[in-house]
């Protein structure tokens, strides 16, 4: 059983223009899926339909086979959603926030002070738990949103930009533990970004959503077999050297090669060619070439 499943998932807001246009997804469990898009890409009315904070105007949907629109309850039994409108209680305390949304939650009571306890250690605001929220600062107040998000330990976790507003060292604490979610724990984590370089880290594979379509959905490698972005040979050679059918970009000589194992050879040809290579790699697509290349297809096709 897949996780996430959307089945022409669809969502219009004022009965004309569409927000999400008939969005098919099959999500296996595990792993972090990162969906990509701009602000108003559809991003958050797909989160919002996924958790039953919405009801779709077309198609259906599932989580961990729980339909939203006909057992919302249920969804968020089973999910954690952080997301810029999931607020929480600005006079209560860190702690006392944790422990009343793991109350709601269902968690047994003796069990949700301990449960808030190693969230608040864990993201490093064990000094400041019995300050009230309001006294909080923007990245203390997204830290504990993420463990709000966590309290009741979900199989699926949707996150909406975890690290927006966050240092460099409580974005790292946040992305290790998202990690070892995905990983070590088995949950499934639905990430929202717009950041590319930080999805490709974190994310194993990604959907591509623009104007309320989805473009593409897989790994790395085949979204960028899908739109044509392929690895390419890549030399740095002496000054004034010129080899032909090669383009040059950031001072290497790059040449697309339709398979890794062709490099060796590619190599030892340039060598008794008698070019003087300082160095070679392999460039693989990043995921903002592939991203944008999606992009201005869609561009090109409206």
């Amino acid at each position: 059983m897949n996780a996430i499943c959307a089945r022409n998932l669809s969502k219009s807001y004022d009965g004309k223009s569409m927000a999400l246009k008939e969005l098919n997804l099959e999500i296996p469990g595990g792993g972090v899926f990162g969906f990509l898009g701009p602000n108003g890409a559809g991003k958050t009315t797909t989160v919002k339909l996924l958790t039953g904070l919405l009801s779709p105007s077309g198609g259906e949907c599932s989580v961990m086979g729980v339909s939203p629109a006909e057992d919302p309850c249920g969804v968020h039994r089973i999910c954690g959603v952080m997301t810029e409108s999931a607020k929480m209680y600005g006079q209560l305390t860190g702690t006392e926030n944790l422990v009343f949304f793991a109350r709601a939650a269902g968690i047994q009571p003796a069990e949700c002070e301990a449960r808030a306890n190693e969230l608040l250690k864990r993201l490093d605001l064990w000094d400041a738990r019995d300050k009230k929220l309001s006294a909080y600062s923007t990245g203390m107040a997204q830290r504990l949103s993420f463990a709000r998000a966590l309290v009741h330990g979900p199989e699926v976790l949707f996150l909406d930009e975890p690290t927006s507003g966050l240092d460099p060292e409580s974005a790292q604490s946040v992305n290790e533990m998202i990690a070892e979610l995905a990983g070590r724990e088995g949950t499934t984590v639905f990430l929202c970004t717009h950041q590319l370089r930080y999805a490709q880290d974190l994310c194993g594979s990604y959907g591509i959503i623009n104007k309320g379509s989805l473009l593409a959905c897989g790994s790395l490698s085949e979204l960028s077999a899908g739109i044509g972005c392929r690895t390419r040979a890549g030399f740095r050679l002496a000054d004034g050297e010129k080899p032909e059918g090669m383009e040059r970009k950031d001072g290497w000589w790059r040449t697309e090669i339709l398979r890794e194992e062709e490099m060796p050879a590619l190599l030892s040809r340039m060598v008794e060619a008698g070019y003087h290579i300082y160095e070679a790699r392999l460039i693989r697509p990043a995921l903002e070439d592939v991203y944008f290349s999606y992009v201005e297809r869609q561009e090109a096709r409206l």
